[in-house]
């Protein structure tokens, strides 16, 4: 009696639980159930799943295209260049002596003439006050010399003195006047070395590091210096282009034109700076077969900084009127560079090799084989081939597209095939006839949900 119960309760659980899977998910020979994804088109590896036959049984490729346009685009030398100070200056005392202050702090932007340090000035007043008094004795004894010279020219005329008297007086004011010159020319040197004791900027720039603190000795003869200044504004950067490419850069510079050099980053998203070209090296590096530029950049917002490598983008010349395209619609391969080319009224693509001309981060012009016009494929070239057809996408669509998991010439087939059950004995297209047995029971589920 047991028995029978259990056997029982057990075929009632068994039939409402294929009804409750019938309810949820259908027959497995019915579009959609998860039965039919196993070799339906919507799974990886079938027609029109990624790395499917898509395109090779007749079926569309979706792609996104772009079309070729007239336009002008700059011809851009690219290089690796150096941000250099204008002017490197190490601050060095002039003279001998303690420091007793320092009037700067390092990083400081300072102008040409302030005051940076200080060195003991009281010896060097001593050697002034010591030259000043000199110069007046000396100024003394000329005075009292030149009146016994008129006193002697006087006594001449009367005939009362010798010649030789006169003369010898003449000399020795003579003497004195030489020696009161060079008394002011120590004067004057005094002077200078004390004003060397205050030790000013000669140039206007940045500061680095202190070289040595305050109180010790200083000397003209020390190679470290005090501090050095650099100057950042304007700021100079050097970098090396293609001996190939200089025939373009002097053809514009002998024309009279300033051509404009772009700084960008190291990894050429941010541009820094924009300056102009100053100057080329009069030789040709033979070692690397590169030619040496300078250019110039205000940096007034210091941008710039000296030792910093960023990238240089000269632009030598403007192509008007060139055959564009993104750069994502260039490839390459066994016929070089090509792009695929959509034929508008068959919906097909034709591989045509392209040859390149100038480009940027954008866009590259093409200087042969392609036409203003003529629309490329940019998205969705890696499941191309030679007259495959192909859908064209636009943003929007792609997007509703891929949340549906399908292409749009794909979506909705499933739901015009659901509830609709095939004659007796015949399968379900794109699938097989499986009878619901316990394991394809518990399986849909889970096949479902990974679909989901």
């Amino acid at each position: 009696m047991k028995k029978k119960t259990v056997w029982a309760l057990s075929g009632v659980l068994l039939v409402a639980g294929a009804a409750a899977y019938y309810g949820l998910y259908g027959l497995p020979w019915q579009a959609g159930a998860p039965g039919a994804a196993v070799s339906g088109s919507g799974g990886p590896g079938g027609p029109g799943g990624p790395g499917g036959r898509r395109g090779m049984d007749g079926r569309a490729v979706p792609v996104m295209a772009a079309e070729a346009v007239r336009g002008d685009i700059d011809v851009i030398v690219n290089a690796l260049g150096t941000v250099t100070a204008r002017n490197t200056t190490v601050v060095k005392p002039r003279v001998d002596g303690q420091l007793v202050r320092i009037a700067f702090h390092e990083g400081q932007i300072v102008k040409a003439g302030e005051l940076l340090a200080e060195i003991d000035p009281r010896p060097f007043q001593a050697v002034l006050e010591q030259v000043n008094g000199q110069l007046v004795r000396d100024h003394a004894l000329l005075a009292n010399a030149l009146i016994d010279l008129e006193r002697y020219r006087a006594l001449l005329e009367k005939d009362s003195i010798a010649r030789q008297q006169f003369d010898a007086q003449e000399a020795l004011v003579k003497q004195y006047r030489g020696t009161v010159l060079a008394d002011q020319g120590n004067l004057n040197t005094a002077r200078l070395q004390l004003d060397f004791t205050r030790i000013t900027a000669p140039i206007s720039g940045r500061l680095g590091l202190r070289q040595v603190d305050l109180g010790n000795m200083v000397k003209a003869s020390d190679t470290t210096g005090i501090v050095v200044i650099t100057q950042t504004q304007p700021i100079l950067l050097v970098f090396s282009i293609p001996a190939d490419s200089l025939g373009a850069v002097l053809q514009r510079i002998n024309a009279g034109e300033t051509l404009q050099v772009e700084a960008w980053d190291r990894e050429n998203k941010t541009r820094l700076a924009v300056g102009k070209l100053a100057s080329v090296d009069n030789q040709i590096d033979t070692t690397t077969g590169t030619v040496k530029l300078k250019a110039e950049f205000a940096n007034d917002d210091q941008a710039l900084f000296p030792n910093q490598f960023v990238n240089a983008a000269l632009r030598v010349d403007t192509r008007r009127g060139a055959t564009l395209v993104p750069v994502a619609a260039v490839q390459r391969g066994t016929p070089g560079t090509f792009v695929y080319v959509i034929d508008p009224a068959e919906k097909k693509v034709a591989v045509r090799p392209v040859t390149l001309g100038a480009g940027n981060a954008n866009v590259v012009a093409i200087e042969k084989g392609l036409a203003p016009g003529e629309q490329v494929v940019v998205d969705g070239a890696d499941k191309l081939r030679q007259d495959a057809k192909v859908e064209i996408m636009t943003p929007e669509s792609r997007q509703v597209g891929g949340a549906s998991g399908k292409p749009a010439g794909e979506r909705g087939g499933a739901r015009r095939g659901e509830g609709k059950r095939p004659p007796e004995g015949a399968p379900a297209e794109g699938s097989e006839r499986r009878a619901p047995d316990s394991a394809a029971t518990k399986a849909a589920p889970a096949d479902a949900k990974g679909r989901e």
